[in-house]
């Protein structure tokens, strides 16, 4: 059995590290709640941005002159996960790489080659561990992504794209539900979807009733113009979402890690309360021995 120095420096030492994780969780709530903001604001603009490449691309009469809608034979595809630059997170960082290399599983399935491109330290550590080679990789804003972050991935997947390097991209990211619940999800960007530009009944109904639109200059040039926007936008959100995910995992990481400190330290100090009473008993043991020998 430990004695009670061990226990009780044991004890410190776990005491210790539940401060440390519990300033985490606060520190990660704080962040929390700016990352919700930040998403709760985006959203409502990346949807009207899809609606309005989806409306522009119903006035266009043909979209073949803009490179990033050209859908082609596909052979290559991109896979961009986007993880986190800091552990310490739960399974934020390892769900995201197990989809993108399950994913990379069904691409080759398909007889189709794949390109990493990757966000986030951790991302890439495991990338290279694994020697998989990766075309370009970004880091240093997981925490709190910028629009010019967003805008330097869109550059590099537009260029890949245009120069028929890749002729696919799929973005995994961890979409947030709440600070317990994060949902990973592969979203194609590139090339756009053809059912997000369809019509539906009900779009038909309001351009009806809007009438003629007069667009200037032509749709093909504005389309032209909105596409890498729109681009840079869901990599924005994507982005975004990805950051309020990794602080809700991280909270909830070190609450369960301050809850088990907690539990630990409870059992150690049972632990070492019985060691105590066991060095106690041990002595009163050895002066009742030494009594009765001065006795004899």
């Amino acid at each position: 059995m430990a004695s009670v120095q061990d226990i009780n420096r044991r004890i410190r030492s776990v005491r210790n590290t539940s401060k440390i994780t519990r300033a985490m969780e606060l520190v990660a709530a704080a962040k929390l709640r700016r990352a919700q903001v930040r998403i709760e604001a985006m959203r409502p603009y990346a949807d009207r941005m899809l609606e309005l490449i989806a409306g522009t691309a119903r006035a266009a009469s043909s979209v073949r002159g803009i490179p990033l809608m050209e859908r082609r034979e596909q052979q290559t595809a991109a896979i961009v996960p986007l993880t986190g630059d800091r552990g310490l997170a739960g399974p934020f960082n390892g769900q995201i790489l197990r989809r993108a290399f399950a994913l990379e599983r069904e691409l080759r399935g398909e007889g189709l080659d794949a390109r990493w491109l990757v966000a986030g330290k951790k991302g890439r550590s495991t990338l290279t561990f694994r020697r998989y080679e990766i075309t370009a990789s970004w880091s240093g804003f997981s925490d709190e992504p910028r629009y010019a972050d967003a805008q330097a991935i869109a550059h590099r997947l537009a260029e890949l794209y245009a120069g028929r390097e890749i002729d696919r991209v799929v973005v995994v990211y961890n979409h947030f539900e709440s600070a317990l619940v994060q949902r990973v999800v592969e979203q194609e960007i590139l090339p756009i979807a053809e059912d997000l530009l369809e019509t539906t009944d009900e779009q038909r109904r309001e351009d009806a009733l809007r009438g003629d639109f007069i667009y200037e200059p032509e749709p093909e040039e504005i389309l032209a113009r909105l596409v890498p926007v729109y681009l840079e936008t869901e990599l924005y959100r994507a982005l975004l979402e990805s950051a309020a995910s990794e602080q809700g995992a991280r909270m909830t990481a070190m609450r369960n890690a301050s809850k088990n400190a907690g539990e630990l330290i409870d059992t150690l100090t049972l632990a070492m309360n019985r060691a105590r009473q066991a060095e106690i008993t041990q002595e009163i043991l050895e002066v009742v021995a030494g009594a009765d020998a001065l006795t004899q």
